[in-house]
């Protein structure tokens, strides 16, 4: 095992940083501090805040627990996919696939549609698009929207699973594993594909098998008109950074090179395309690798990797249901920030990142809460469609089980 020596700490020190990391993961888990409005990405500032105030990570070493390749990844991938976003991409091709469809083959289309989608892309904007498309189209063919909405939120989840650029967590152990690209799409790709269609046999049987037509009446929701011409440069330099991730280029660049590009523009607002950055979620990240170092210094990681050695997680089954627990107690991003230090030191390392990105993004359907795309359709749909926990749960249970069985046996076959 690999061993982290923490920083000596007074004793006083010591109890700070215990305090710090548990108050900080207990927002994580809640999403709120109780009695306040903190939210996550606040509690990582304070937390990170905290840390170095107390000097349990001293100012000078705070620059060296912030992965910036990982920061230039997800900013440079937002500003792609919010300039994808901002001409019509998403719409574009919802509009392609979904329009001229017959019922009977629209759920495996929105499933495959949000799956292909948010394998490339982070997943919560291809959410955001599609809920007002699979509203729309449902009430034209007079279906009920539910089990096509939460085949847009685990469709993009279980999507999301097969490259780095997938999700947050994927960039984060993309970074920290040095993975290719194209080796991590070898072997989390099947997994993906294999889950769209569990995804689909699930969302069928509990929910197509006894729905009803809606009455008629309903108004179409209207959607926005297109200009196709715009499309064509992001769509030339999307294709180029996804050709220089397979060639081997570092995603980080690759990635920061295609938002450079897409910001040479004569048509779009720059002041557009930073509105669809998730600041939070940068701050988020910054505020968490401080804590963590924080964690590092004071020894708790080290506890973590003693934890780690009584429970035997090296062995692949054990480590998987123990990712998908946690991301699903604390979020799936917190829960890869945590456990990031413990895999170097396993005997088999590269299966081990493969299973924590699995883990983590698959568990991701089990709730409502698990995941922020699943609360971006849910959101989304509220003023015309109330999805209770429930009703989630029901589908995303079994989904959450098939799918992390398909990804385990798969990753212990190719061992």
């Amino acid at each position: 095992m690999l061993m982290i020596s923490p920083v000596a700490l007074s004793d006083a020190r010591l109890a700070a940083a215990y305090l710090i990391f548990l108050a900080s993961y207990l927002v994580f888990a809640v999403g709120k501090f109780p009695g306040l409005k903190i939210d996550r990405p606040g509690a990582a500032i304070i937390g990170a805040v905290a840390m170095v105030a107390a000097r349990i990570v001293q100012p000078r070493e705070a620059l060296h627990f912030i992965d910036f390749s990982t920061l230039v990844l997800l900013f440079s991938m937002m500003l792609i996919v919010g300039n994808l976003h901002l001409v019509g991409f998403f719409e574009w091709n919802a509009e392609v696939v979904l329009r001229r469809l017959k019922p009977a083959y629209l759920l495996p289309a929105v499933i495959f549609t949000c799956g292909f989608l948010s394998a490339f892309f982070v997943n919560d904007i291809v959410c955001l698009v599609m809920v007002p498309f699979v509203l729309q189209i449902t009430r034209r063919m007079r279906l009920q929207p539910l089990p096509y909405l939460l085949a847009v939120a685990t469709a993009s989840n279980i999507g999301s699973v097969a490259t780095i650029t997938g999700n947050p967590q994927n960039m984060l152990i993309g970074s920290f594993s040095a993975i290719r690209y194209r080796d991590f799409l070898w072997h989390l790709a099947p997994v993906a594909f294999i889950g769209l269609f569990l995804d689909w046999a699930v969302l069928h049987w509990v929910h197509l098998r006894k729905v009803g037509p809606l009455p008629a009446g309903q108004e179409a929701i209207p959607l926005p008109s297109l200009d196709l011409s715009r499309l064509t440069k992001p769509a030339v330099v999307v294709t180029a950074v996804v050709i220089g991730f397979f060639l081997g280029v570092p995603p980080a660049m690759m990635a920061a090179l295609g938002a450079a590009m897409l910001l040479i523009t004569r048509t779009l607002e720059p002041q557009k395309l930073y509105r669809e950055v998730d600041w939070g979620l940068l701050v988020f990240f910054v505020g968490l690798f401080l804590i963590v170092g924080g964690a590092e210094n004071a020894g708790i990681v080290q506890k973590l990797l003693d934890f780690a050695q009584h429970w035997n997680l090296q062995r692949l089954a054990v480590f998987t249901v123990a990712v998908g627990l946690l991301s699903n107690v604390v979020s799936n991003v917190p829960a890869v920030m945590l456990l990031k230090s413990l895999v170097p030191g396993f005997a088999d390392p590269h299966t081990a990142w493969l299973a924590l990105a699995m883990a983590s993004t698959l568990a991701g359907n089990l709730t409502i809460t698990g995941s922020v795309a699943n609360i971006i359709v849910v959101e989304t749909a509220r003023p015309d469609v109330k999805i209770g926990f429930r009703d989630y749960l029901r589908a995303g249970l079994p989904i959450t089980l098939a799918t992390l069985l398909v990804g385990w046996a798969w990753l212990a076959w190719l061992k």
